[in-house]
C-alpha cells in the first residue's frame, strides 16, 4: 500500500444517527475515519464557504481533541479549508497500532496523513502538545506547512510551574492506574471542571451548553479501555521531548522552522509559563506574537475570535508577502 492512498474513508455528518461510542459532530461539521497502514486517524472537518481556499489542518493537546478547534474553525471557513485530527488514541482515533505515543510518533502521524491526502503545504495550527508536534513536523518537512500557529506550545522549560507537575507525574510508571483507582468515584461533570480549572484561565466563561457537551464527551472518553494508557504515554513522550538535545531538541527545530510563526500565550496558562511567550517570540526566527493576559491554556476555546483575528491577519500578511 502506497503512503499516498486513503484505502478507507467513511463520513458521518451531524445531520445523521451518531454510531457508537463516537464523538460528538457539531452542526456544519463532519466527521471521517482514515484507515492507514497501522494507523486509524478520525479527522473532523468544516466546509469551506468557497471551493479553492488554501488547506488548514489543526492539531489539539494532551486529553484533547478534534473537538477544541470548534469554536475557531467556522470563523475561518471564508480564509481556509480547514481539518481538525485526533492523535492517535485521542478523540475518536484508535491508538496507534505500533504503541508509539512519542512528539515524534504523533509527528509521523501528522506527516502521513499529510502526505496520504495530498494537501499540504497547509497552514497548521496547534495547541500544547499539538504545539511540539507541528514544531517538529515543521521543522523536518518545511514542504508541508505555509504557516504555523503555536498556541501554548509544549516547549521545554527549564524552571515547570508547580500547577504543571501533577500533569507530568503521569509519565511516570504506575501513576496513571493509581490516579485512574483514586477517582473511580468521581462524575464525569467532577472530572471536567478539574480539567476547565487547570486549562481554562476563567471556567466561568464556560456556557452551560459548551460545559454540557464537555461532560458528555468526557464520560464517552473515561469508558474507552485505552483511555488512561494513552493519556500516561503521551505524557511520558512530552517528558523525554524536553531532554532530548542537539537537533533532535524542541528548541533546536523551533530555530529550523521556516514557515512564518503566530505565537498565542496566556496570561494565566497553568501547563505552559507565560515567561516562555518571550523565549519563543526571539527562537522562531519568522515569529509574531500575541499575549492574552487573561487566557489560560487553552485561548482558541477561550477568546476563539481573537485567535481567529490573529490567524487572518498571519495568512494575510503571508499571502501579501
Amino acid at each position: 500500500m502506497s503512503s499516498t492512498e486513503l484505502p478507507d474513508t467513511r463520513s458521518a455528518t451531524a445531520d445523521e444517527a451518531p454510531r457508537p461510542r463516537t464523538a460528538r459532530v457539531a452542526p456544519g461539521e463532519e466527521l471521517r475515519s482514515v484507515a492507514l497502514a497501522g494507523l486509524t486517524l478520525s479527522i473532523r472537518s468544516r466546509p469551506p464557504s468557497r471551493v479553492g481556499l488554501p488547506p488548514a489542518l489543526f492539531v489539539h493537546g494532551l486529553g484533547g481533541s478534534s473537538q477544541n478547534w470548534s469554536a475557531v474553525m467556522p470563523l475561518l471557513e471564508d480564509v481556509v479549508d480547514a481539518e481538525a485530527l485526533d492523535l492517535p488514541g485521542f478523540g475518536d482515533s484508535p491508538p496507534p497500532g505500533d504503541g508509539n505515543y512519542s512528539v515524534t510518533g504523533h509527528a509521523r502521524a501528522v506527516i502521513r496523513y499529510l502526505d496520504a491526502s495530498g494537501r499540504g503545504p497547509v497552514h497548521l495550527l496547534g495547541n500544547s502538545l499539538g504545539g511540539a508536534v507541528n514544531v517538529r513536523v515543521a521543522a523536518v518537512r518545511p514542504d508541508l506547512v505555509r504557516t504555523l500557529t503555536l498556541v501554548s506550545p509544549a516547549l521545554p522549560e527549564l524552571r515547570v510551574q508547580r500547577s504543571a507537575v501533577p500533569t507530568g507525574m503521569l509519565a511516570l510508571p504506575g501513576i496513571a492506574r493509581l490516579f485512574s483507582r483514586m477517582t473511580k468515584d468521581w462524575t464525569p461533570e467532577q472530572r471536567t471542571r478539574g480539567v476547565m480549572a487547570l486549562c481554562y484561565g476563567d471556567p466561568s466563561r464556560v456556557s452551560d451548553e459548551a460545559l454540557g457537551h464537555a461532560v458528555q464527551e468526557m464520560e464517552r472518553r473515561v469508558q474507552l479501555p485505552y483511555f488512561w494508557d494513552a493519556m500516561a504515554r503521551t505524557a511520558r513522550g512530552i517528558v523525554d521531548a524536553y531532554t532530548l538535545g542537539g537537533q533532535h531538541g524542541l528548541w533546536r527545530q523551533a530555530e529550523r522552522v521556516l514557515a512564518p510563526t503566530l505565537l498565542v500565550y496566556g496570561g494565566r496558562d497553568q501547563l505552559v509559563s507565560y515567561r516562555m511567550a518571550g523565549r519563543a517570540a526571539a527562537t522562531f526566527r519568522d515569529s509574531r506574537l500575541l499575549t492574552l493576559p487573561d487566557a489560560g491554556h487553552v485561548a482558541m476555546m477561550e477568546y476563539p475570535e481573537t485567535v481567529a483575528q490573529a490567524v487572518r491577519e498571519l495568512l494575510d500578511d503571508t499571502g501579501r508577502s
